[in-house]
């Protein structure tokens, strides 16, 4: 009985997935001068090739052959945008950005995952939330998180240094990019330690989330069934349903979920029950009443009627920042390291410029943002390597979008806008605009870190890009751009100059490493078929003669 319920629900969506895409075939007739590549399916168009893990060089080919507004294929022949024109973009995330929202599943999608956090909610609920979360950002509250970061970082230094004492070993630098994301989110964060900077330690979290984009992007075809799926009976009923299914990503997805909602509850009661007790007590705690959480409870608090966040979203907050500050962060300090291993004199330039700071003073908040290379590594492989690659948004109303580079019609003539019915989706890729010759150069898909060295090109600082962060858009922009890329950054900064300072990494001569597109980008050795991905390194001391310390940090 419970499976012909599931199998009758699933029918029942995809039917009326099929009843809604079906009138909307006409919206995309506005872009059959706008060129693209054909359709290989009547059913999923281009999608299995816009979202296959491998999917880099098809991006690529986008670009290259068609420029920076692409006509791609959507369910049963539904045109869609795949946009990475400057100006365009400026628009969406900006100018315009209450006529481009998010595709119906992110917000069902993103409150299934993490609760009532800022990711999960819109309008005047989301305005709500970050006028909140902003002062607990700010550059002052970070500068206190700083000697945090060390702490962290002097004890995955110990951990590594254990490993290497004997000589060179292969390390999975994810696993420990991912610990130390999780425990650095969670120190300064939340006030709360995970425990994982052990050898032999296992977080049933830290697992969860390490594995659980590479899970979803396995139904990332059945995304937009999602909304109507949420219809179908209560939340119980709805859990009842895929409990019963029998598929085994299904309840892969299902326990992995489970986990980080069961998480964040223990860690919000011990958080208000420390919180109950006074400063005194809360100082005793892990962060000393310094991390984000603990600020965040306080202003929330003391905050008026109107503007104080309901429990649940408080609550959602906390799956929010550990997502959010955890799994991007360490797929971005993994490339970092992947990268340095990959290019020894960087590396050791890198090295360099850490020790002759060193030698003069500690790796603070105002020394670490003026180490040039450092900065410069971190600006590359942030812009060649975003973790996150497209956004998705659709029209609420009509409206024309301009293009700052024209792009030529299937006609021949030249397009520099297009109109855009209400109901029309785009992709917005973030990788495209990225690495845009027309924008970076001819060494676009190069990673030099040098091009930041000097001044960048007035293709680039008059393309009015709409980022938060260094005319990229890896962070996004608007109001909707990402509220910590600033406390990512600062992390990222301590950490690789850190591990860098003490040991030298290099890549495995017999493991090719590919890296999978996913929702999130992550390493994992060439012909894997796990979705746990990794990315071993070679990892050996780089000491200089008679230094003792595991790590170059001494904290008072």
């Amino acid at each position: 009985m419970a499976v012909a319920l599931v199998q009758y629900a699933i029918l029942a969506s995809f039917v009326l997935t099929v009843l809604y895409y079906l009138p909307r075939w006409r919206t995309g007739r506005h872009l059959k001068n706008v060129p693209g590549p054909p359709s290989p399916s009547l059913v999923t168009g281009n999608l299995k090739q816009l979202y296959d893990a491998n999917g880099w060089d098809y991006h690529h080919r986008l670009l290259e052959q068609y420029g920076s507004a692409v006509n791609v294929s959507g369910y049963l022949g539904q045109q869609i945008l795949y946009i990475s024109d400057p100006l365009a973009l400026y628009h969406i995330i900006i100018k315009e950005q209450p006529i481009y929202e998010e595709p119906k599943f992110f917000y069902p999608l993103n409150y299934l995952m993490w609760g009532e956090g800022v990711l999960s909610v819109h309008g005047q609920a989301h305005r709500k939330q970050r006028k909140m979360l902003n002062p607990v950002f700010s550059t002052k509250h970070l500068r206190n998180l700083v000697p945090i970061f060390h702490d962290v970082t002097k004890e995955l230094c110990s951990v590594i240094e254990s490993k290497v004492l004997r000589g060179e070993t292969e390390i999975d630098m994810l696993d420990w990019m991912t610990r130390t994301a999780l425990e650095l989110i969670g120190r300064a964060g939340l006030g709360y330690s995970f425990n994982i900077m052990r050898e032999g330690t296992v977080d049933e979290y830290g697992s969860a989330v390490k594995s659980l984009f590479p899970t979803l992007f396995d139904f990332a075809l059945l995304l937009p069934l999602l909304p109507y799926l949420m219809k179908i009976g209560p939340p119980r009923f709805r859990r009842f349903l895929v409990e019963k299914v029998s598929n085994q990503k299904v309840q892969s997805l299902k326990e992995k979920i489970d986990i980080m909602e069961k998480t964040s509850k223990h860690i919000y009661q011990t958080k208000v029950e420390v919180l109950a007790k006074g400063d005194e007590a809360l100082s005793k705690q892990v962060g000393e009443g310094r991390d984000i959480m603990s600020l965040l409870l306080k202003e929330n608090l003391s905050a008026s009627e109107e503007t104080r966040l309901p429990l649940s979203q408080v609550l959602g907050q906390m799956s929010t920042l550990i997502f959010a500050a955890m799994d991007t962060t360490s797929s971005a300090l993994s490339r970092i390291m992947y990268l340095l291993a990959s290019n020894p004199e960087v590396q050791d330039r890198l090295r360099q410029e850490v020790r002759d700071t060193l030698a003069k003073e500690e790796l603070m908040f105002d020394v670490l943002d003026q180490l040039p290379f450092l900065d410069a590594i971190c600006r590359e492989t942030l812009r060649l390597h975003p973790p996150v690659t497209k956004l998705e948004r659709r029209t609420v109303r009509d409206t024309v979008l301009p293009l700052s580079i024209p792009i030529t019609g299937v006609d021949g003539s030249t397009i520099d806008q297009i109109p855009l019915p209400k109901g029309s989706n785009l992709i917005l890729s973030l990788f495209s605009l990225n690495r845009n010759k027309a924008i970076w150069g001819e060494d676009a898909y190069e990673w030099k870190p040098e091009r930041w060295l000097k001044p960048l090109p007035p293709s680039v600082t008059d393309a009015k890009i709409p980022g938060v962060y260094s005319n990229i858009m890896t962070f996004s922009g608007g109001p909707r751009g990402c509220i910590g890329f600033k406390f990512s950054l600062l992390e990222m900064k301590v950490v690789i100059a850190s591990l860098v300072e003490s040991f030298r990494f290099q890549q495995p001569e017999d493991k090719a490493i590919t890296w999978d597109m996913s929702f999130i980008a992550v390493p994992r050795p060439e012909g894997s078929d796990s979705k746990s991905p990794e990315l071993p390194l070679k990892v050996s001391l780089a000491r200089l003669t008679g230094e003792q310390a595991p790590c170059p940090v001494q904290m008072d």
